[in-house]
């Protein structure tokens, strides 16, 4: 077996690493050509229904650019058949019976582990199989707000007011949504631990819509209990958070391996605040990728001079765009891979430091 590539699971674990690992969110996806060519077969649906095809494109970055981890290709919302809800796609997800109501949400069904996406865990056996160790397999669930956003509002919309109205007018039914909602994720996370990943992350997406107050009340603790469960796996876990600058503070007392951020953060500003113990993620413009390559060299190494390498995974500050050059991402590659150096506590500290 050849030998892992374990530098992102040995910065989740606070250890020493000879460069800052590299993956990027959605990369899987419509900016590659041979997902393109793919999809000219096979719809969204097929992909993600057939774990022979979800795992080459799992596999399809990896096998195009030395990347850091593999995340499994599936949509985010693969667990919810498993609750007896239909999940369409226009061509993001739709439920065409939102659940606003108390019977609604007690006639949700409750699934064994072994009934919660199979597909999927049938697909990370396969992409384990055929990576032979050469990265970590990266698991990941939707968190409990950020599905209950689609189940509630019906579609991705902006700033999901009916979800916020049912915190208001039903604030019973959608604590129930959100504990059964927990379950589901913790269940499908222990599921894909068992079926090989070997780390994990949380996609919390749409929590930033929430003041503090409220992200404290309605989505803290059913985190809290998430990031509990997924403790008892023995895998590292990442939390994923957008537009969420003003919960950073509540968000990183959270007992996760690491937090990732988008690029409206201050990278430099927080890691200054945290401290060298906290690992980050992130956290470059995915636009910024659009500009080309020359572009993205640019912000890519202003990115590493803001934040010591200690302790740091790169990555977009959300999923790449379809319209991305093949050069930009080779770019950011190269960047990544310059530094090559002792990534010491002793050089956070300087670099803290200057």
């Amino acid at each position: 077996m050849t030998a892992m590539n374990d530098l992102l699971l040995r910065t989740l674990r606070g250890q020493d690493t000879e460069r800052r690992p590299l993956w990027i969110m959605r990369q899987a996806g419509r900016y590659l050509p041979e997902y393109r060519a793919l999809r000219e077969r096979f719809s969204f649906e097929e992909l993600c229904a057939r774990p022979d095809l979800a795992a080459e494109v799992t596999l399809m970055p990896i096998n195009r650019f030395p990347l850091d981890a593999a995340i499994v290709f599936a949509d985010i919302m693969s667990p919810i058949s498993a609750l007896g809800i239909n999940v369409e796609f226009a061509p993001g997800p739709v439920i065409n019976k939102p659940l606003r109501s108390k019977a609604a949400v007690q006639a949700l069904s409750i699934p064994t582990q072994d009934e919660i996406a199979p597909t999927v865990l049938e697909t990370v056996r396969l992409v384990k199989k055929e990576l032979s160790g050469r990265v970590p397999v990266l698991g990941f669930t939707g968190g409990p707000w950020t599905l209950a956003a689609y189940l509630v509002q019906g579609r991705g919309v902006r700033d999901f007011p009916a979800l916020r109205a049912l915190a208001i007018d039903k604030p019973r039914v959608l604590t129930e949504l959100l504990e059964r909602l927990t379950a589901l994720s913790s269940s499908y996370l222990k599921g894909q631990v068992e079926s090989g990943v070997d780390a994990v992350q949380i996609f919390e997406t749409w929590s930033g819509v929430l003041s503090v107050s409220d992200w404290s009340l309605l989505v803290k603790p059913h985190l809290e209990n998430l990031l509990e469960n997924v403790g008892q796996l023995g895998v590292p876990c990442i939390l994923f958070m957008q537009n969420a600058t003003h919960l950073l503070a509540e968000m990183t007392t959270l007992s996760a391996d690491g937090f990732s951020v988008d690029w409206r953060v201050d990278m430099a500003e927080l890691r200054q605040s945290l401290g060298p113990q906290k690992i980050l993620q992130g956290n470059l413009d995915p636009a910024i990728l659009l500009a080309g390559p020359e572009s993205t060299s640019r912000a890519a190494r202003r990115l590493l001079q803001d934040i010591p390498p200690v302790g740091h995974i790169v990555n977009l500050g959300h999923g790449i765009l379809p319209q991305t050059p093949m050069e930009s991402v080779e770019a950011l590659i190269g960047v990544v891979h310059s530094e090559v150096q002792e990534c010491s506590r002793t050089s956070a500290s300087a670099g803290e430091e200057v």
